[in-house]
């Protein structure tokens, strides 16, 4: 699968919050964040359901990754959501191992496992 995704408990602003605190402890910055539901409510168009997307980075290690092969940066920031369905509130993202596997790079591929465990890791504290 090319994704991770939990259930959590709360709201989706709960754990967009309690998600970007749990980043930023352990070195990732929140580079922006869209409510897409507002965003697309200010087009005229209604979502049902709240859906927050996050772009992550690590600064250092986004470097390290487009030093290694600028080709990377196709896939940077990393992307979370934090959403509902089906009455419950979830947080996912896309494994940074599935997208730079198309590289065909192994040191990339290490580096990217490192930081979806992280990034995983990250999530599982949200619960």
């Amino acid at each position: 699968m090319f994704d991770y995704t939990i259930e959590v408990e709360g709201t989706v602003d709960q754990n967009a919050e309690k998600l970007e605190r749990i980043l930023s402890e352990e070195g990732f910055g929140v580079l922006w964040s869209l409510n897409l539901k507002d965003k697309l409510e200010e087009k005229g168009l209604e979502l049902s359901k709240n859906f927050k997307v996050l772009e992550v980075c690590n600064p250092k290690e986004a470097k390290e990754v487009l030093e290694q092969n600028e080709m990377a940066g196709y896939f940077l920031p990393c992307k979370m959501v934090v959403y509902e369905s089906e009455s419950k509130t979830k947080i996912g993202m896309p494994k940074p191992s599935a997208l730079i596997n198309m590289l065909n790079d192994q040191v990339l591929q290490d580096k990217a496992k490192q930081i979806e465990d992280r990034l995983i890791a990250v999530m599982e504290k949200c619960q």
